[in-house]
């Protein structure tokens, strides 16, 4: 059997040194939270008032569903399956929804264009062969999910709904590793005076992580691996020890029989501690979602030849020791410390706080990672994003969500003090986001993959059986802890829904009033336009028309700049857009009106440039547009829009090194006329120039218009800001109003300003507003 099949084949461009590397790397950003599992599971699950009876088979049961759970959820499903369906390289819930939304035209986004489709990351990931079986059935249930939009509706929400208790998890994760950590506190002191110390000491350990935050992972980032590592050393030789010294013939309780004695013998009670056993998998979920910042082969080299034998070794450990110990107090004394000889219990307790901490810092960037990604989507509303590294794009910090998370986590913590009910809150989280995976993984295999709807409906029916167990014993305790990230998740799922709404009938409101370019070229005439020197960049999201902000500002200030551009910033769905794929650059009306419109296009995970080089980027990229109209490459992809304005692909100006560039300097140097620029004669306190190839040669025309721009370039740009504000109209039901009214326009007006708009001077910045009723 061909073994690529499963694992995949290094990256060419990998060496197996840079493999090994990432795969030590990933120990400590991906599985810190996974490793820690061994922490709370048995404690948890014994708390729902197993007998731990002389024959073991209580603890040979939970045994045997925990070494089956890891085996068949984070190894077959994950490491052998779901690492397969990247994103171009990037994983989590939302990758598998934008990989959705690609092969069937899904998208949330409502100025999606034809021309989007034609990035090369929309290409990337089709399948080179197609069964005609596979590939028929594939396109009936794309089209029906095409034109059903009841169903589009449904898939946003259960991806919002995973996303939901992604955010859920950082809450929980942090406040019951940490708690677990510090619990082993509880054998050094009598059990009435423990509490006093673990709770203060568990919430100053989470206030430390949280405050640490905004230094950024890079800082403290070369601590995590070695942490992991030594953790998962530890453990695996205490499980080496127990197992020597108390049961060597634990083993045996690996067999599948032992699940099955377990749940005859326990019943009920058995079915609820499913709950329990579920946290052995808490962390599986970032063996996908931080797929962008690793590779495929790394993540699966590190959990399978590390992680994995080293939590059976510590399972196996475990449940050799207690198999021993039949008069443990079960609520209090059957944790993990309780397993650590005493000689290295106070070591051990260090280095489970130190790894507890690792495992929660994972998370929490995790769930930064996730809401930019739908921010950048219009699934939730704009907030501030630091980038803490200059060499590692993916590590950010969100001042807002990092302090309510920390208020949140302190909260639950606070609130319910034991193990038992914060795992109950955390295994549901983790088992739903699952569940999520599962049912959107089973639609990628049929409409991305083009693969047999049979091996989807196994597929579906085969983890999706299991999840669905762990997710009803987790759901049964909704009264002990298991309501948090079901009201966590409901309170984020009716934010982002409510600003999609909103963002949704906003977009949808500027293009029904939308102007023709016809009404302006008319109007001049009649109320005296005057141009005035300068660029002026009209933002909007319009990606077609004239936007009715601008009508607004001109029939009551009838003057605008020498050349004005129609300034479109915008999200696709992928999550990177190659630099040379930049930007969409046309005409609208005739060539002397000096009107343009450039749409720039960045994926979910690109980063947003806040400084000059975008205005230098931009200016350069409608310089090469006007010198490649007439001289047309075959490297140039064209769309025809519906007011019929072509748009021509253009890079940024690091990437056209053939192309066009831009020069600017504050002297006043005397001009040198050369064949290849284009300079002002003037003494101008900005001094513009464009560096222009030798060939082809351009015609006066062409030439005209790229004086005329750099001259606009050294007058200044400025910025009209639009803000379009919507209403429900009278005659709207109660829950509209409440939605527009209320909930849009609170987050509207406490959510942050678009990315681009920081860096832009108040004094080159006119603001105009608009209400629409909708």
């Amino acid at each position: 059997m061909d073994t690529t099949l499963f694992w995949g084949r290094p990256e060419k461009r990998d060496s197996w040194r840079t493999i090994f590397t990432l795969a030590y790397q990933s120990l400590g950003v991906v599985y810190g939270d996974l490793s820690t599992s061994p922490l709370y599971v048995y404690k948890s699950t014994f708390a729902e008032n197993l007998q731990h009876s002389e024959t073991n088979e209580e603890v040979y049961g939970v045994l045997c569903f925990v070494f089956w759970t890891l085996t068949l959820i984070p190894l077959l499903k994950y490491v052998f399956i779901v690492l397969r369906a990247d994103d171009n390289g990037e994983g989590g819930t939302f990758a598998l929804y934008s990989l959705l939304c690609r092969h069937a035209r899904l998208s949330s986004l409502p100025n999606h264009q034809l021309a989007d489709e034609e990035l090369s990351a929309y290409t990337i990931d089709r399948p080179q062969t197609e069964n005609s079986s596979n590939f028929s059935f594939s396109s009936c249930l794309k089209s029906t999910l095409e034109k059903c939009k009841v169903l589009q509706k449904m898939l946003l929400v259960l991806a919002l709904i995973g996303t939901c208790m992604v955010i859920g998890d950082g809450v929980l994760t942090p406040a019951i590793s940490v708690f677990s950590a510090v619990s082993g506190l509880e054998l050094s002191m009598a059990k009435e005076h423990h509490q006093y110390i673990e709770v203060p000491l568990a919430c100053g350990i989470l206030v430390f992580l949280f405050a640490l935050q905004h230094y950024g992972t890079h800082q403290v980032g070369f601590l995590f691996a070695p942490v992991v590592i030594v953790w998962l050393l530890c453990i695996s030789a205490i499980g080496l020890y127990n197992i020597f010294y108390w049961n060597p013939l634990v083993y045996k309780a690996l067999s599948p029989y032992y699940m099955y004695k377990f749940l005859k013998k326990t019943k009920k009670q058995g079915w609820m501690a499913l709950g329990g056993i579920l946290l052995c998998i808490t962390g599986s979920e970032a063996m996908f979602a931080d797929l962008g910042h690793f590779s495929q082969f790394s993540i699966k080299l590190a959990f399978t030849f590390a992680v994995y034998p080293s939590l059976v070794l510590a399972y196996m450990g475990q449940a050799a020791y207690l198999s021993k110990h039949h008069n443990l107090d079960n609520e209090y004394r059957i944790g993990f410390y309780v397993s650590v000889p005493e000689k290295v219990r106070w070591p051990v307790l260090a280095i489970a706080i130190l790894a507890a901490v690792v495992g929660s810092q994972a998370i929490i960037t995790g769930t930064f990672s996730i809401i930019k990604q739908c921010s950048a989507l219009g699934c939730f509303p704009r907030v501030k994003i630091i980038h803490t590294s200059s060499k590692i794009h993916g590590q950010i910090y969100i001042p807002l969500i990092n302090w309510i998370l920390m208020i949140l986590c302190l909260a639950v913590t606070i609130g319910f003090r034991d193990t038992k009910r914060l795992g109950n809150a955390a295994g549901l989280a983790v088992i739903t986001v699952m569940l999520v995976s599962t049912c959107l993984m089973s639609l990628v295999i049929v409409l991305c993959w083009r693969k047999s709807v049979l091996l989807a409906i196994a597929f579906i029916l085969f983890f999706g059986s299991i999840e669905a167990l762990y997710f009803s014993a987790s759901l049964i305790k909704f009264f002990e802890g298991a309501w948090v990230p079901i009201a966590l998740s409901m309170t984020f799922l009716v934010v982002m829904y409510v600003w999609h709404y909103g963002t949704v009938k906003k977009y949808e409101a500027d293009v029904e009033n939308k102007v023709p370019i016809n009404w302006l070229l008319s109007i001049g005439p009649k109320i005296g336009i005057v141009r005035v020197r300068g660029i002026g960049l009209v933002h909007t999201e319009l990606v077609t028309g004239i936007p009715a902000i601008f009508s607004h500002f001109v029939t009551n200030l009838p003057a605008f700049h020498q050349i004005l551009v129609f300034l479109c910033i915008k999200s696709v769905t992928v999550p990177h857009v190659r630099p040379e794929e930049r930007f969409l650059v046309g005409r609208v009306g005739p060539k002397e009106y000096r009107l343009y419109r450039c749409i720039a296009r960045y994926g979910y995970r690109d980063m947003h440039k806040d400084d000059l080089e975008f205005e230098r980027d931009l200016a350069c990229s409608i310089a090469e547009f006007i010198r490649s109209e007439r001289t047309e490459s075959n490297n140039f992809r064209h769309e025809n829009l519906d007011d019929n304005e072509r748009m021509t692909v253009i890079g940024t100006s690091s990437t056209q090194l053939d192309g066009i560039q831009m020069c600017e300097n504050e002297t006043y140097a005397s001009p040198i006329i050369r064949t290849s620029e284009i300079i002002k004669s003037e003494a101008l306190r900005k001094r513009v120039r464009f560096v222009l190839p030798e060939s082809p040669k351009m015609d006066i025309g062409t030439r005209g218009e790229l004086e005329e721009l750099m001259e606009a370039r050294e007058a200044g740009i400025a910025f009209i800001m639009g803000h379009s504000y919507v209403k429900a109209k009278k005659g709207s039901g109660w829950m509209k109003k409440l939605v527009i009214n209320y909930g849009y326009d609170f987050l509207r007006k406490n959510s942050r300003g678009p990315s681009y708009a920081l860096s832009i001077p108040y004094a080159s910045t006119l603001e105009v507003g608009m209400v629409y009723y909708v």
